[in-house]
């Protein structure tokens, strides 16, 4: 099971300051947020003052002069105080939405600058949940969380001011409690921080197992599976729960205790407060009000210390949020080319150089970068434009790294590479991706249309286009019987549509992009027999003027490239023509006589059936 990045073992304000940025387009959001939530606290602390005064100068004296312009008054504050709380809600709203939008955007564009290796190493279900469940929380605790936190402060501040200030004895006891509830808030604080950073590492862990079934539930169905899934998801299900409940039972029993000592304070104030009303050093009003007053602050402690908890907890989101705008972008563009050539997301194609084809691998050495060992070692290699290259060997020997290089998935840890001369470091990687039609052994499609599939590798290509090059795909026949033909939905990943049909839809998008680079990975290896004789026969008009590469398992189907290397463990063990290698007698030799050898028994066992049925 993936293990993430280790986090910090306390609250880093340093961390939260690089979050702060996103709130930088809403600072008239959250001025406005701020003003109103202690405006409305301002109100909500000056209501009891109100009591105070009617007690004082009605009940008391038993009087209603000043009754009405009394009760206009308090109305009046009381609809400005709505307004106020219309106004922080509304803001909020902007707030919250804006960042979580913001956050997510910059995140998948970071994303869509990451290298292969990146996603060789991460599951998608951690990426997924730092996108969605992470910058959510943090669009809430930048909104609503933090409109609580100023609201409770200020209602607490004005509250024990205000109790300060009608009596310094009550109000001193007050604060003492006060101040005594901060203490333990910061103790339980620093604790939470730890407890929640490993409840939600654990929910990650759920939410990848979720993605790993769903996306292999056919793979799971056809193994029987259903039983191993279910046990290993439960054990990381039932640790997601005890690690949660060692969070919520902290939360449970901290906050209990506030409670009792809120009221122990009520119950001091009250036994403090009685004998100075009867001795008349306290009026009836005053002692209304700070029995209002003492009551009331158990919900902003409480409010309060549930924000800064929550707040707290988030600690572990804006983490892992920085760790992935911290991801390392392996293969980039420098400033220098991207000043000339763009980048991939600002591109200046009027710059960018026509591709002839020529490919030179000049003293490359690489080795991977969570490798020590060198898969390629002063490797030279020169390509003409229109060559077709064939990469063969067993399945695991490494035969895509010459390919991966090529297409500068990765780059050389020692040496360069060389397209039509120049060092491809030293021109825009967009420019080469522009350059490049790729057929994957496992195809890939995006949900919707077959049209928008196809039309994925050329936007503004016209109808024509796009037929023309699914009949050189020899895809235009089924696209046609479909229930709609090119506009057929084909659900998500190309569901409805079989392998082969996947596959022939992706060498049609391949064929429309028109690189002057192309590269078949196994095309052949997926795909039933009828799909296969299919794209063996397309296979040349396809590579016609376009320097390829063909990465292949089946010797047969490679016998005709004008280089072949084979590949074993990673390493070139030979190189040369088809007929060069069978006379040289070597590993080529042994294993294209071993697979012919294995075509002849089986197309004997299949004569021999035939006449058998005939």
């Amino acid at each position: 099971m993936y293990e993430e990045h280790a986090l910090a073992d306390k609250f880093n304000i340093e961390e939260w300051k690089r979050i702060f940025p996103f709130l930088k387009p809403y600072k008239k959001e959250l001025a406005w947020l701020m003003f109103t939530c202690v405006f409305t606290a301002f109100f909500d602390a000056f209501f009891p003052l109100m009591t105070k005064y009617a007690i004082n100068n009605f009940i008391q004296l038993r009087t209603t002069d000043g009754l009405v312009l009394f009760t206009a008054v308090f109305v009046l504050l009381a609809v400005i105080q709505g307004w106020g709380s219309v106004v922080y809600s509304q803001k909020a709203i902007v707030i919250e939405m804006g960042v979580g939008r913001d956050m997510r955007y910059k995140l998948y564009r970071h994303i869509q600058e990451l290298s292969i290796e990146y996603f060789n190493v991460t599951p998608v279900g951690f990426i997924l949940a730092r996108v969605m469940n992470d910058t959510n929380s943090m669009g809430g605790m930048f909104s609503w969380r933090l409109a609580m936190i100023v609201f409770q402060s200020s209602y607490l501040v004005f509250i024990l001011v205000n109790m300060l200030v009608l009596d310094l004895k009550l109000g001193l006891i007050v604060t003492l409690v006060v101040l005594v509830l901060g203490v333990i808030t910061a103790y339980v604080q620093r604790r939470l921080i730890v407890l929640n950073r490993e409840a939600r590492k654990q929910h990650s862990k759920v939410t990848a197992a979720y993605n790993e079934y769903i996306t292999g539930a056919q793979t799971v169905k056809s193994l029987a599976g259903e039983q191993l899934i279910m046990d290993e998801f439960g054990e990381i299900n039932r640790e997601m729960q005890r690690r949660t409940m060692r969070v919520r039972n902290l939360e449970r029993t901290f906050m209990p205790v506030i409670a009792a000592l809120a009221s122990m304070c009520v119950a001091l104030v009250i036994s403090v407060s009685v004998p100075m009303v009867e001795n008349m050093a306290l009026d009836v009003g005053t002692l209304a009000v700070f029995i209002s007053y003492t009551f009331s602050i158990l919900g902003p402690v409480q409010e309060l210390c549930q924000c800064l908890n929550n707040t707290v907890s988030l600690q572990a989101n804006v983490e892992r949020v920085n760790r992935l705008m911290d991801a390392t972008v392996a293969v980039d563009d420098s400033e220098k080319v991207k000043n000339i050539y763009g980048d991939i997301y600002n591109a200046k194609p009027h710059n960018w150089e026509k591709i002839k084809g020529d490919i030179e691998f000049c003293d490359v050495s690489f080795k991977y970068p969570d490798s020590d060992k060198y898969v390629l070692e002063n490797f030279n290699l020169k390509i003409e434009a229109g060559t077709c290259v064939a990469i063969v060997g067993a399945t695991g020997a490494g035969k895509s790294t010459l390919v991966n290089l090529v297409c500068r998935f990765f780059e050389p840890t020692k040496g360069k590479i060389l397209i039509d001369g120049v060092d491809y470091r030293n021109r825009s990687l967009l420019w080469l991706e522009s350059q490049l039609s790729y057929v994957l052994q496992s195809p890939h499609l995006f949900s919707g249309t077959v049209l928008e599939n196809i039309k994925y590798a050329k936007p503004d290509a016209t109808m024509e286009q796009v037929v023309a090059a699914a009949k050189r795909a020899q895809a235009h026949g089924f696209i046609q019987k479909l229930p709609e033909g090119y506009n057929t939905d084909i659900g998500q990943g190309g569901d409805k549509l079989s392998t082969g049909q996947k596959q022939l839809i992706s060498i049609a998008r391949a064929i429309l992009a028109d690189g002057r680079i192309m590269v078949m990975d196994e095309a052949t290896s997926s795909v039933d027999t009828k799909t296969e004789q299919l794209i063996n026969a397309m296979t040349a008009d396809l590579l016609k003027d376009k320097t390829s590469f063909i990465i292949a398992h089946r010797l047969s189907t490679v016998k005709n490239a004008d280089i072949i290397i084979l590949v074993d463990e990673g390493r070139i063990v030979e190189m040369g023509t088809h007929r060069q290698l069978l006379r040289k007698g070597g590993a080529y030799y042994h294993l294209y006589t071993s697979q012919w050898e294995e075509d002849e028994q089986d197309k004997f066992f299949k004569k021999l059936q035939d006449n058998k049925d005939f």
